[in-house]
């Protein structure tokens, strides 16, 4: 392949990656437009949001087996084609069932997609200054994704039809299908793995499926209520087959001897519990602005455009930090950031203003820009061979962790709300303080983090003598 093309494939896995990475955040603000033109309640708000997180975390890893067993430029496309359709489908929507469907289907295209970006950049930069230089490039797309975001969804809200925020996917996806169908050229891939390991596959996205309907249908149902706690017995029999399967088969789709390491599980854990605070303040924040604070859905996309700056920069210098300062100690830092501002900004009431809202929102951007080197750290201590893995298994759970951020704190804020209203509080009062209530408990889980990352990152563990962290290309999470 010329310079030349290997270059423009960089530009089309890129596009492809700005797409899903969008996807995740352009929604909040738009949800108030959404819920008054679709009559949705809190809940059909949340399932918006949770059906694409739910089906692409729960595909991811058969995504990744897909494109082993058939070729990745294949499942590349493949996904950008159901990722694009979806996206239509998801603009054109005329009611909340068709959207969460959209929204699912998108899921699909998006567990394609990803796996295999950082493996096509892989196989079309074999030169390792080169990919170094390709994955950096790759990697500030997603910062500029999560920028663009909230900004995009305002925008669009407030000056058109909501459904442009997934509309905008289309011509883009069309421009990226031509581009990776003309510069995409990698070797044809041995079949690492013989069997997409169904039983697993069912398995795990059972026990997904069925926590999140239980979480998010809990409080208008009854905890107590023969549906939802059906859905956690679901759920937590499926989870035990699920690891039974996996411990059982030849060729799992986790490998659960991973999580022997104290880097790797104790990492994982901590990304998850940043992953549980983005996804979760997100989604109420937007609502906050809006139905509170009175901002517009422009205003409140621009609200959020300094955090993800701030992130996005942090994140450029975080690497000379952690050198410095050590690994444990920079991530530790980033979640005790990010526990404060969550807790600064539950002081903020009805009468708060931007002003009032920018010092936190800058404070939580410096802490999450501090934790990019932990999925180096993370992967830095284990053989290459198993490293293609392990990144799988900490984008799924950054997906499940923010998954769970949105359903555990919508079912606790529902609760707290539904419960002051029945006390003769006015509904908004009651959204307030059952909103500020929630961020402590928010602070209070990120807050673990900290423990977390100082023990299981205060010494490193050496690198499998096959391959250095050097050697491998960092894989962005984020």
């Amino acid at each position: 392949m010329t310079d030349n093309r290997r270059w423009w494939a960089l530009g089309a896995v890129a596009l492809a990656t700005f797409m899903t990475y969008l996807d995740n955040n352009v929604v909040n603000v738009a949800l108030p437009t959404i819920q008054r033109d679709l009559g949705l309640s809190i809940s059909g708000l949340e399932w918006i949001v949770s059906g694409y997180i739910l089906v692409f975390a729960g595909l991811m890893l058969a995504g990744g087996r897909l494109a082993d067993v058939f070729g990745r430029r294949r499942i590349f496309m493949i996904g950008l084609v159901v990722f694009t359709v979806a996206s239509f489908a998801a603009g054109m929507s005329t009611d909340g069932t068709m959207l969460v469907a959209a929204r699912a289907v998108q899921g699909v295209g998006a567990a394609f997609l990803t796996p295999t970006a950082l493996a096509l950049l892989t196989s079309t930069f074999p030169d390792a200054k080169e990919r170094a230089t390709a994955v950096g490039l790759w990697s500030a797309v997603g910062a500029l994704a999560l920028a663009l975001g909230p900004l995009t969804g305002g925008l669009i809200s407030e000056r058109w039809h909501w459904g442009w925020i997934y509309l905008i996917n289309v011509p883009i996806g069309i421009v990226t299908f031509g581009l990776g169908l003309w510069a995409i050229r990698v070797p044809p891939q041995d079949r690492v793995r013989r069997s997409l390991d169904v039983p697993g596959l069912v398995t795990s996205s059972l026990t997904l499926f069925a926590l999140t309907y239980g979480l998010i249908e809990g409080s208008g149902a009854g905890w107590t209520s023969p549906e939802i706690l059906g859905a956690f017995g679901i759920a937590a029999a499926s989870a035990l087959a699920f690891v039974v399967t996996e411990i059982r088969s030849r060729e799992p789709m986790i490998d659960l001897s991973l999580f022997r390491s104290r880097v790797f599980s104790g990492g994982t854990l901590s990304m998850g519990l940043w992953s549980f605070g983005v996804f979760g303040i997100y989604f109420f924040t937007a609502l906050y602005l809006q139905n509170a604070l009175g901002f517009s859905p422009l205003e409140a996309g621009v609200a959020f455009v300094p955090m993800a700056l701030v992130m996005a920069v942090t994140a450029v210098f975080a690497p000379r930090i952690s050198r410095i300062a050590g690994t444990a100690r920079t991530v530790a830092a980033g979640l005790l950031l990010m526990a404060v501002a969550v807790f600064g900004i539950s002081f903020i009431g009805e009468g708060g203003s931007l002003g009032d809202l920018l010092p936190w929102f800058l404070v939580y951007g410096l802490g999450g820009g501090l934790l990019v080197p932990l999925t180096t750290a993370i992967l830095g201590t284990l053989p290459a061979g198993r490293a293609g893995v392990a990144s799988g298994v900490l984008n799924v759970s950054r997906e499940i962790f923010g998954l769970l951020g949105i359903t555990i704190l919508g079912a606790i804020l529902s609760a707290r709300q539904t419960s002051l209203v029945a006390d003769g509080a006015k509904p908004l009062t009651a959204f307030l303080e059952a909103y500020q209530s929630t961020l402590v408990i928010a602070a209070a889980i990120v807050l673990v983090g900290v423990p977390v990352s100082l023990f299981a990152l205060r010494t490193p563990q050496p690198a499998d003598p096959e391959t250095t962290a050097a050697e491998r290309p960092a894989v962005p999470v984020a």
